[in-house]
C-alpha cells in the first residue's frame, strides 16, 4: 500500500477533481450508498444530508469547503488535506467495508477524526478506481480550531499503512518489474501469497478492527450516548457527555493496544534478502613438469 500526501490546498474543488480524475459537475451525483463512490465519511455527515436528494460532485466539494467560508480569516490557509492511497499491484480486491476501514483509520491517524470527538473535521473518502482511494478533509474543525495533525504526517501514515497491511493480509513490499509483468491480473505468485496470521493474532485483529469489531460497536454506542447527553440541559448532562467521550477514547486505546499485540504475534515474513555467497577461494597454479 502506497500513501501519497498531496500538497495542502485552499480549494476542495481542485482536490476532489484530482481524486476523481475529471472536472466537477452539477449533473454528476456521488452517493455514499453501498457500491457508491463515497466509501467513507465523517460521522456527522447525516446532519447535513437529505436522504431524498443525491449530492452532486460540486455539492460534496462545497460541503468540505464550508468551514473556510464560515471563517474568512482562515481562507488563505492551506486547510484542505488530500491523501491518495494505492494498493500493491498484486493485492487482492478489497471489499467496500475494507476500504471504509482503511479510510477511517487514515482519517484518525491524520488528526481529522479523533475518537469520541464530535467537533472534529469534515472529510470524505472517494474511490473511482479499483485499486485507488482518495481521502479529502478540511483541517478546520467544527469548533473553529485547527486540527492537530502529526508533525511527521507522512511517516505516521506510512506506519499505519504497514499495520493495515498486516491486519488485511496485504503485501508489504513492492514487486519487481519481472513479478508485475509475469503475474496474472488479480493473482498472487506462489511465493507472494500472504500467509494467515496465527489464530490468536486473528482473534485480536478482529477485536481491534477500527469500525467493524465488537469493541468498535460498543465504542460507537458510547459515542452516540455522549452526543445525546451533550444536547441535554444542565451541567450534569454536560459532564456525563464529557465522561462518555473519554470512555470512548479509552476503548479506542484498548483497540490500538490489541492491534499492536496482534502484530507482534503474527508470523514474521520470510527473509527476502539475497543469500550471501562465501568468498571464492584463490586459484592455485599447478606446476608443469618438464
Amino acid at each position: 500500500m502506497i500513501i501519497h500526501v498531496n500538497r495542502r490546498g485552499i480549494n476542495a474543488v481542485d482536490a476532489l477533481a484530482d481524486a476523481l480524475g475529471r472536472p466537477l459537475s452539477q449533473d454528476e451525483g456521488l452517493t455514499s450508498e453501498p457500491g457508491g463512490s463515497v466509501v467513507a465519511h465523517w460521522d456527522q455527515l447525516d446532519l447535513y444530508t437529505d436522504e431524498n436528494r443525491t449530492w452532486t460532485t460540486s455539492d460534496w466539494a462545497q460541503h468540505l469547503a464550508e468551514p473556510l467560508r464560515e471563517r474568512p480569516f482562515a481562507a488563505r490557509r492551506h486547510a484542505i488535506l488530500h491523501l491518495s492511497v494505492r494498493l500493491h499491484p498484486l493485492d487482492r480486491e478489497l471489499s467496500p467495508a475494507e476500504w471504509s476501514e482503511i479510510a477511517h483509520r487514515l482519517a484518525r491517524t491524520a488528526g481529522l477524526a479523533p475518537p469520541g470527538d464530535d467537533r472534529a473535521c469534515r472529510w470524505i473518502a472517494v474511490r473511482d478506481e479499483p485499486t485507488r482511494m482518495d481521502l479529502i478533509g478540511n483541517l478546520i474543525r467544527l469548533d473553529g480550531d485547527w486540527a492537530a495533525t502529526p508533525r511527521r504526517l507522512a511517516h505516521v501514515l506510512e506506519t499505519e499503512a504497514r499495520r493495515i497491511e498486516t491486519d488485511l493480509l496485504l503485501h508489504t513490499r513492492h514487486p519487481s518489474a519481472e513479478e508485475s509483468a509475469a503475474a496474472p491480473q488479480g493473482a498472487f505468485p506462489p511465493a507472494l501469497v500472504p500467509t494467515a496470521t496465527s489464530p490468536l493474532a486473528g482473534i485480536l485483529n478482529q477485536l481491534a478492527a477500527e469500525q467493524t469489531g465488537p469493541i468498535a460497536t460498543v465504542r460507537q454506542l458510547i459515542e452516540e450516548a455522549g452526543r445525546q447527553a451533550a444536547t441535554l440541559p444542565g451541567h450534569e448532562a454536560a459532564a456525563a457527555g464529557r465522561d462518555l467521550f473519554w470512555a470512548a477514547r479509552r476503548l479506542h486505546g484498548v483497540q490500538e493496544q490489541l492491534g499492536e499485540i496482534a502484530a507482534r504475534l503474527a508470523p514474521a515474513p520470510p527473509d527476502s534478502s539475497p543469500a550471501v555467497l562465501p568468498p571464492r577461494a584463490p586459484a592455485t597454479s599447478t606446476a608443469v613438469k618438464r
